[in-house]
């Protein structure tokens, strides 16, 4: 098994934290992993990616060349980044309030992921988790609970409760 994902949007949506625990889940469940990550010069607001490749052997070339999974939670990210998304296997996973004109793809699944957020838990801050959550479930790559264990470490721990309820909220969605 080897699996090539790809988070995208803008500065400070989360993707790369997003990434990074999902690639953590991954070896804490035995499996390899490498997470890179790239971004505008800008802190916020400018285009990001962060990439995960996750097999069951070792990975020799780091980089993601054909993804298996794209995640686009802007229309630029959606525009520039899933153009080489294999169009016979591959996912397409949009939030459909801020990818308005989301690509012609075969396998597209779109939420209000970032709206889900600002409504059940009250803040946008949450959105790449509840990202997070449906790629879990989309990917079969990783079990829930791992992926809970990973987000407890990661996060700040008085937001601990409402990363879970976002986890599970993603989760729950598709």
């Amino acid at each position: 098994m080897m699996k090539q994902l790809r988070l995208s949007g803008s500065g400070g949506q989360g993707v790369i934290t997003a990434a990074i625990i999902f690639a953590e889940a991954a070896v804490s469940e035995g499996k390899q992993a490498v997470q890179s990550q790239s971004y505008g010069p800008e802190a916020r607001g400018g285009a990001s990616k962060a990439e995960v490749i996750i097999s069951d052997n070792p990975i020799y070339h780091p980089k993601v060349i054909n993804p298996d999974i794209v995640l686009a939670m802007t229309q630029q990210a959606a525009d520039k980044y899933y153009g080489d998304l294999d169009k016979d296997n591959g996912l397409l996973i949009v939030d459909e309030d801020l990818v308005p004109n989301a690509p012609d793809f075969p396998h597209i699944i779109k939420v209000p992921i970032t709206k889900m957020a600002s409504e059940k838990l009250g803040k946008l801050l949450f959105a790449n988790i509840v990202a997070l959550g449906i790629m879990v479930k989309l990917s079969n790559i990783v079990s829930l609970e791992t992926v809970k264990q990973s987000v407890a470490h990661r996060v700040p721990p008085h937001t601990v409760d409402k990363n879970m309820q976002a986890l599970e909220l993603g989760y729950n969605a598709v």
